[in-house]
C-alpha cells in the first residue's frame, strides 16, 4: 500500500501528527508492501458496524456509532458488493491526485492494513481480486473510533466515494462500514519462510491470504482448467464423467483403495483412471472425448505424488500416438502462452523451453546416450540384469526383459531429462493397454513426455484386439495372484466392448498437478493442490 499523504489538509480531515503508529498484515497475494508482517499484538475487541445512514445500518444487520462487545454485534446475514478491488482500479486508475469522482461502490473483504494517524484511517481491503486503500476521516467516518479498533483480518463491507488522495492513492472514502464477521484469531507473526511449512498446507484458508505465492498458483490453476476445457472443446472433444467407484480395478498400474457399498454388499475401488470407461464410450460413438477426472491411487506420498491427484484423460478415434504427441506439445505450449505469456519459462532456476516440435526419441536410445551401453528388449534377461546391477539398479526377481529395461530406465536415464522430451516407444510388458509397434516387436506404440526430469502424461494408441487385450489382462492376473498389487485384473465387460468394435484410437492420460507445478514453477506438489493428503 502507498503510504499516506501526510500533506492532506482539512478537505480530508485533520493532518496526521509525525508520530502515528502503524498496524499491518502481509500480503494476500494482490500486491501489498513486501515488508509488512501480521501484527503479534492483534486487538481481537470487535467494532460494530456503522453507517451514516441508519436505514441502510437497520437493513445490513448493522449496529450504528456503538462501540459493542462481540455478543451484542449483529452480523448481517448477506451483504452486496458492487464492485471489487479490481474494477475499481480499472476503472479509476487513470485519476490524478486530489480527484473526488463522485461515484460510489460498494465492496467487501478482509482489512489486511490498517493505520490509525490523528483524526485519519487508512486501510488495505484485500478480496479476491487484488487491494484498493480506505480512506477515513474522523470527520465523515461512522463510529471513527470503532473503525479505528477493527482487527487485522476483520471481513468489512465498505460503502463510499472513489477517489484519490493528494498523493494520487487510489482510495474508496469510508462514509459507511459494517462488519462482516470478525476474525478471532491472530495471523502468524512470521509467515514466509517457517521451517514447519507443513502448516501451510493444512492450514491453507490461512496461507492463501499471507502467503502471495499460494493464492496466485490456484488463480493459475483455475484458469488453467478453463483454458483447457476450452481448448479441447474447441477442437471437438466433449467432456463426460465416468464412474469414481468400479467394480474392477483397472486403466493402470497401481494399488486401488478399497471400500465396502453396505446397500450392495460388494467391494468397490476407488478410481485408479478412467481410461477403460473413456473408451467405451469411443465404442459407442463418442469419437472424442476427455474428462478431468479426480483419481485415487493407494501409494506412498512425494513431492510429485498425492495419494488422490487429478488427471485429464482423452481419447481421439482414426487417431494414434503420433497424433497425440502433437496435441500435447501444442496444448502446453498454449497454456504456457496464455498463463506465462511465454514459451520459454524457468523451472526451478533452469531455463526451459516449451515450444514445438519437442524432441522424439527411442527409450532405449535415451539409455544408450545415459549409460553408454546398448539395450534391447531382443537382449538375454541375464545380460539385461548384468547392466541393471552395474548401475545399482533393484529388480523384482520375475522381471522380463522389458521390465528390466523400463527399471534401467527410470533409475538411470529419465531425471536427466531436462526436456521437453517425447520418450517413445516402450516395452510391451510393462505396457497392458498400448498397441503393439507397427514395426517394431516386443514394444508398443506409447510416449511419455519428460518436462524438467519428470513425467508429465502417458500416452498410446490404443489396443483394439479384444484377443489381445483379453492375453494381456490373463498375464496381469496371474502377476496380481503371485502378489502384484499393482497388477490389473481382467475386466470381462471391457472385453465385451471390444468386441462391439474400437475403431484406431489414441489416448492421452496428462497429470494436471504436475502441469500446474511446471507452470508456477512450484517444488511440491503439495503446493498445487488446495487440501494435500497429510499424516
Amino acid at each position: 500500500m502507498t503510504d499516506p499523504d501526510p500533506d492532506l489538509t482539512s478537505r480530508h480531515g485533520e493532518p496526521m501528527p509525525a508520530d502515528a503508529t502503524e498496524r499491518s498484515s502481509p500480503d494476500p497475494g494482490a500486491g501489498l508492501d513486501p515488508g509488512s508482517s501480521p501484527d503479534p499484538a492483534h486487538n481481537t475487541g470487535l467494532a460494530p458496524a456503522a453507517s451514516s445512514d441508519p436505514q441502510r445500518a437497520a437493513d445490513q444487520g448493522s449496529s450504528l456509532g456503538v462501540a459493542a462487545d462481540a455478543a451484542d454485534v449483529v452480523l448481517p446475514y448477506r451483504y452486496a458488493p458492487d464492485a471489487t478491488a479490481a474494477s475499481v482500479r480499472e476503472e479509476h486508475g487513470h485519476l490524478e491526485p486530489g480527484v473526488e469522482t463522485g461515484q460510489v461502490v460498494t465492496v467487501a473483504g478482509r482489512l489486511m492494513l490498517r493505520r490509525v494517524q490523528g483524526k485519519l484511517a487508512f486501510g488495505t481491503l484485500a478480496d479476491q481480486t487484488g487491494r484498493i486503500q480506505l480512506f477515513a476521516p474522523s470527520a465523515s467516518t461512522p463510529d471513527f473510533p470503532g473503525f479505528g479498533s477493527l482487527g487485522l483480518g476483520d471481513w468489512i463491507g465498505v460503502r463510499g466515494e472513489v477517489m484519490t488522495t493528494r498523493r494520487g492513492e487510489l482510495s474508496v472514502r469510508v462514509d459507511e462500514w459494517t462488519l462482516l464477521a470478525p476474525t478471532r484469531r491472530t495471523f502468524p507473526e512470521k509467515w514466509h519462510g517457517l521451517s514447519d511449512v507443513d502448516t501451510r498446507y493444512r492450514q491453507r484458508y490461512v496461507d492463501l491470504w499471507v502467503t502471495d505465492e499460494a493464492r496466485s498458483t490456484f488463480l493459475l490453476r483455475s484458469r488453467l482448467l478453463s483454458l483447457t476445457r476450452r481448448w479441447l472443446e474447441g477442437r471437438g472433444y466433449i467432456e463426460v464423467e465416468t464412474p469414481v467407484l468400479h467394480p474392477i480395478p483397472g486403466g493402470a498400474l497401481a494399488t486401488p483403495f478399497t471400500t465396502h457399498h453396505n446397500a450392495l454388499d460388494q467391494d468397490l475401488y476407488l478410481r485408479i483412471a478412467p481410461e477403460l470407461y473413456l473408451k467405451r464410450l469411443v465404442v459407442g460413438g463418442f469419437e472424442r472425448v476427455f474428462e478431468i477426472a479426480r483419481v485415487f491411487r493407494n501409494e506412498g506420498t512425494s513431492t510429485r505424488h498425492n495419494p488422490e491427484f487429478t488427471m485429464l484423460e482423452l481419447y481421439e478415434a482414426y487417431a494414434d500416438y503420433h497424433d497425440q504427441m502433437d496435441l500435447t506439445e501444442e496444448l502446453v505450449a498454449h497454456l504456457a502462452n496464455e498463463l506465462c505469456g511465454t514459451t520459454s519459462i524457468s523451472y526451478g532456476g533452469r531455463p526451459l523451453d516449451l515450444a514445438p516440435p519437442w524432441r522424439r526419441a527411442r527409450m532405449t536410445d535415451l539409455i544408450t546416450e545415459q549409460i553408454g551401453i546398448a539395450v534391447s528388449v531382443d537382449q538375454p534377461v541375464d545380460e539385461l540384469r548384468k547392466v541393471a546391477a552395474d548401475h545399482d539398479v533393484a529388480l523384482p526377481d520375475d522381471a522380463g526383459p522389458g521390465k528390466i529395461i523400463l527399471e534401467i530406465y527410470e533409475k538411470t536415464t529419465e531425471a536427466a531429462q531436462w526436456g521437453p522430451v517425447f520418450v517413445i516407444d516402450y516395452p510391451q510388458e510393462v505396457s497392458p493397454l498400448a498397441r503393439p509397434h507397427r514395426s517394431n516387436p516386443g514394444e508398443v506404440e506409447r510416449f511419455e513426455a519428460i518436462v524438467a526430469g519428470r513425467e508429465l502424461n502417458n500416452a498410446f494408441s490404443e489396443l483394439t484386439d479384444p484377443v489381445d487385450q483379453r492375453a494381456r489382462f490373463e498375464d496381469q492376473a496371474r502377476q496380481r495372484e503371485a502378489g502384484d498389487a499393482e497388477a490389473m485384473a481382467v475386466d470381462e465387460d471391457y472385453l465385451r466392448a471390444l468386441d462391439y468394435g474400437l475403431p484406431p484410437t489414441a489416448g492421452n492420460g496428462i497429470g494436471i498437478d504436475r502441469l500446474v507445478m511446471l507452470l508456477a514453477d512450484a517444488p511440491s506438489i503439495r503446493d498445487v493442490v488446495l487440501f494435500p493428503t497429510m499424516r
